[in-house]
């Protein structure tokens, strides 16, 4: 006696319409859904990206799924594998034999009675790779392949692989782990339940629960409705169905059989033969497998759209950061001092240069010689900025650009940006030592103002010479001789004065211009180094922070579009 309980529409959806039905064809500019070549594309690319950003858990599964999808994939696809699962005396064997039409599993009272998965399969070419994928012993290897039985109604099974499994309740754990390994790769689940024992909560909780999702590829038998009244049948199929749609199990599809009869299996097999000619129980698998794997990444795709890099703002406010960690303001106010001192040298009077060094100013010299050295030499190591500074600018960037992220990309992301944290402040003070310049570069007009300080030093010597000479020459008449005009002409002496003293003010006065003209430039020139130097800063800041994050920006963007294709 055959039932066959299945509700309108409880097949599942093959994309393909029904013959005679209106259909509605896409919009003109809608995108075609992704293939599931694509969509296993999409979730490695998904596994990439996640390495190491991601729950290692999760990644393993998705890789689990796209290296046995992928061996499904080149394995034979004339081949649709199913599966008869189910609890002790259940009578699944018995089903098994009655599909292959001989006693190819052992069935009997003692139990466990199948204790490795037997396997029959109608058509054997490309068959045995597959059979050595899924890993069936040889000697449980059974094929119905001769002329009779191409005779036979079996014909129509050609490319079925029926797999009779172990107890899926068995107190073998050798056995329930053969379960659960035919579970997941097989392509069409089929459980196998007894009209005393459907609701048994191992099956539901272990099985059933879990693999909701996969209700276009399980089907659920109740076997021995044979026990049944027909108004009994009914009832236990009602009460069945509400079970398994409570358990998230979506249109469930149950059919009813008797394995003591041809007429009680007849119903299966033709469920059988469906999805065996349609060959689509592979493809409709992978698909599910995919869809559940994929539908795990959602919490990590997030909702908002992420930014392409740091913007305009932030990456100013991380300059700057940058740069008074660096001590760059000040680097500037030193590089000024030592400007104007360098200055003094060339362009200040000579004879005030002299009665300073007379006075013995060590600290003055001290600037003059170390400053030149030290400045360039104080940017070489860590003590150019302060790590703690370095620290604390890198974070405000990031939190800045990782408020809507998921937390594992956020975490992602901040990693990234403090990825060069050590190296920062090493490569602030390289970066403020080449923006330096050297202390040999002196502009020109420096040496024009030093020569002619000079030429009015002569000048003023040459003068004072003169008078002593006209002192000499000229009052004292120490020469004896006529000296000549310019010698012994006492009177000239005043002038010779006033030529010496105007020859100082001179001096004095081009001096004091001078270092007017300095103290202006001196500040453009520090304007000038801080700037070169926050170029630098720039250049760092944008290598060591800005980019890393941005690039993981970029990663996480790619990211959310493989997972919607991941999703399909």
């Amino acid at each position: 006696m055959t039932t066959s309980a299945m509700p309108a529409g409880s097949q599942a959806d093959t994309g393909v319409p029904v013959a005679g039905a209106a259909t509605a064809g896409p919009a003109p500019d809608a995108p075609a859904a992704p293939t599931l070549t694509e969509r296993l594309d999409g979730l490695d690319r998904v596994v990439q990206a996640g390495a190491g950003r991601l729950d290692q858990p999760l990644l393993d599964d998705a890789g689990a799924l796209l290296g046995r999808a992928g061996q499904r994939l080149r394995l034979s696809g004339e081949h649709t594998v199913i599966t008869l699962a189910g609890g002790t005396g259940s009578g699944k064997s018995s089903l098994f034999n009655a599909i292959c039409g001989l006693e190819l599993s052992p069935t009997g009272v003692r139990r466990p009675m199948t204790s490795k998965a037997h396997a029959c399969v109608w058509g054997l070419d490309g068959a045995g790779p597959l059979l050595d994928w899924l890993d069936v012993d040889k000697r449980h290897r059974y094929a119905r392949a001769s002329a009779l039985d191409l005779e036979r109604a079996d014909s129509s099974l050609q490319g079925l692989v029926l797999l009779d499994l172990p107890d899926h309740d068995s107190i073998q754990a050798l056995h329930r782990a053969e379960v659960d390994r035919f579970v997941t790769i097989a392509d069409l689940l089929v459980w196998v339940v007894d009209p005393q024992k459907y609701a048994d909560a191992a099956l539901h909780r272990n099985y059933i629960v879990p693999f909701a999702r996969y209700a276009g590829v399980t089907l659920i038998v109740l076997n021995q409705v044979d026990r049944l009244q027909p108004a009994e049948i009914d009832d236990c199929v009602a009460d069945l169905r509400r079970l398994l749609e409570a358990e998230g199990l979506a249109d469930p599809r149950i059919v009813t059989t008797s394995a003591i009869s041809e007429k009680g299996v007849a119903g299966f097999r033709e469920i059988l033969v469906d999805a065996v000619a349609a060959r689509r129980a592979r493809s409709e698998r992978l698909t599910a497998d995919v869809d559940r794997t994929a539908r795990r990444f959602v919490p990590h795709r997030g909702d908002t759209e992420p930014a392409a890099g740091v913007d305009g703002e932030r990456r100013g406010e991380l300059v700057q950061a940058l740069t008074d960690a660096a001590g760059a303001p000040a680097v500037a106010e030193a590089m000024e001092s030592a400007y104007e001192l360098r200055a003094a040298d060339f362009v200040g009077w000579p004879v005030a240069a002299l009665v300073t060094r007379l006075r013995s100013d060590p600290l003055r010299r001290m600037r003059l010689t170390e400053l030149r050295e030290e400045l360039r030499g104080a940017f070489t190591g860590p003590i150019g900025a302060q790590q703690g500074d370095v620290d604390n600018a890198v974070q405000g960037v990031t939190d800045g650009v990782t408020g809507d992220l998921p937390d594992a990309w956020a975490r992602s992301v901040r990693a990234a940006g403090r990825s060069h944290a050590a190296e920062l402040p090493e490569s602030l003070g390289v970066s403020l030592k080449e923006a330096l310049p050297t202390f040999n570069q002196v502009p020109r007009w420096w040496w024009l103002v030093k020569t002619w300080q000079y030429f009015l030093v002569l000048v003023a010597v040459l003068s004072v010479v003169w008078i002593c000479l006209l002192v000499a020459y000229g009052v004292f008449e120490a020469g004896g001789d006529d000296p000549g005009a310019l010698l012994g002409e006492a009177g000239l002496i005043p002038y010779v004065a006033v030529l010496a003293v105007c020859t100082c003010g001179m001096g004095w006065l081009t001096s004091s211009a001078c270092r007017n003209m300095v103290a202006l430039s001196s500040a453009k020139h520090g304007d000038r180094m801080e700037e070169h130097m926050r170029e630098s800063i720039e250049r760092v800041a944008d290598e060591k922070v800005l980019e890393p994050v941005a690039e993981e920006l970029r990663v996480y963007a790619r990211f959310r579009e493989d997972v919607d294709v991941a999703l399909g």
